[in-house]
């Protein structure tokens, strides 16, 4: 289809025949691509400027005609919402991590109560109490520790 649009572009191919041609670059994509592209190689080897003659000149005219803007840019104010935002959000940081350490605080106490109560409830132990408290971290934490699988042997009779 690239070889019919540049034929049609080169006057090689009867316009009669061609509108399925001009449908498909009027449809856009890489065709309509082409279709510049081939009009713009055509110009320049026929040598016919695409530009009319001076337009550097025009140009460079032109800017030097514009007024230089030698200001510094204005600073950017940040509004003051981003400022209280920035505060909130290190308060409840802060409070997150003394919510998590309170916690942690009251879920070790309350591991370490029942050792103290069971150190100070059980007169037969002859260990002392200053002894539990002391390695109550050693302890485990869960009463499934106590719990041992029995193991049943028949007596012989």
């Amino acid at each position: 289809m690239k070889d019919q649009i540049s034929a049609l572009i080169d006057n090689e191919l009867s316009l009669d025949g061609s509108e399925h041609l001009y449908i498909a670059v009027k449809s856009g994509g890489e065709l309509s691509e082409c279709w510049s592209t081939y009009h713009l190689i055509g110009d320049a080897m026929r040598g016919s400027p695409v530009f009319k003659p001076g337009f550097n000149e025009r140009l460079m005219q032109k800017l030097d005609n514009e007024p230089a803007i030698l200001a510094p840019r204005a600073k950017r104010s940040f509004p003051r919402t981003s400022s209280l935002w920035s505060v909130a959000a290190s308060f409840a940081a802060v409070m997150f991590v003394g919510w998590m350490v309170l916690n942690q605080q009251v879920q070790n106490a309350a591991d370490a109560a029942p050792v103290a109560v069971a150190a100070n409830t059980a007169p037969e132990s002859n260990v002392p109490s200053e002894y539990l408290l002391a390695h109550q971290a050693y302890a485990p934490s869960n009463t499934a520790y106590y719990i041992q699988p029995a193991a049943y042997a028949e007596s012989a009779k």
